[in-house]
């Protein structure tokens, strides 16, 4: 299986300004995922999509392909993510499925990214998501939505499940890495109907304010 690296980092980022090639540990934010990436034994390529030269220019010292600048129109604020990933895989031939590595979470490990990779092919997946287990207390079997001023729970149940012990496991997508077949991406999708999850061994950080860049540089 072909595998495609994708890692976006567009400029203009306005939670933390100029985060993809701020200093992080005495290395810019963009290099903690290139460096994984890079290192990972199952992607075949490794590719930058950004729409600013400098952060293009970070990118390519720190080992990264930048075969195309990436139009303005998908790197705007509200730009959705599955738009930036099929642009890369309709400018890049001959891929079976995409990685995308967001540099947010820069904790993520090449052993995360191969065993993502390895999951979606043994298991027949459409797409692999790395989780961290949710806590009880936010389980969805115990959350409620408001609905006419009255909650209801998440799972549309009657009555919540009574003991801790039998709650399901549940998890959240923690953002460190998504792989998807490109024929799912394709058809307008970065999950499709097989969703296989890839439980990752500690949690990381995802900057996307000050006080998760704090968080991350405590954490080093």
């Amino acid at each position: 299986m072909k595998v495609l690296g994708l890692i976006p980092a567009r400029g203009g980022s306005k939670g933390i300004p100029g985060k993809n090639v701020r200093p992080l540990g005495g290395r810019p934010l963009l290099a903690w995922t290139a460096e994984a990436a890079l290192a990972a034994r199952r992607l075949s390529r490794v590719v930058l999509s950004t729409d600013d030269e400098a952060i293009a220019e970070v990118g390519r010292q720190c080992g990264l392909d930048v075969p195309f600048l990436r139009p303005a129109e998908l790197a705007r604020d509200d730009t959705p993510t599955l738009p930036v990933v099929r642009h890369a895989l309709e400018e890049l031939k001959g891929f079976d499925a995409v990685c995308l590595l967001q540099p947010t979470s820069p904790f993520r490990r090449d052993e995360d990214i191969d065993a993502c990779i390895a999951m979606l092919e043994e298991r027949d997946l459409d797409a692999v998501v790395s989780v961290l287990p949710v806590p009880a207390e936010h389980n969805p079997h115990w959350v409620y939505f408001e609905d006419g001023g009255l909650l209801r729970l998440a799972t549309g149940e009657e009555q919540p499940i009574p003991r801790r012990q039998e709650l399901p496991p549940a998890f959240h997508r923690d953002g460190s890495v998504y792989v998807t077949r490109r024929e799912v991406v394709m058809r307008g999708s970065l999950y499709g109907r097989r969703l296989g999850g890839y439980v990752m061994p500690k949690a990381g950080v995802n900057l996307d304010t000050p006080a998760d860049w704090e968080r991350a540089e405590r954490l080093l």
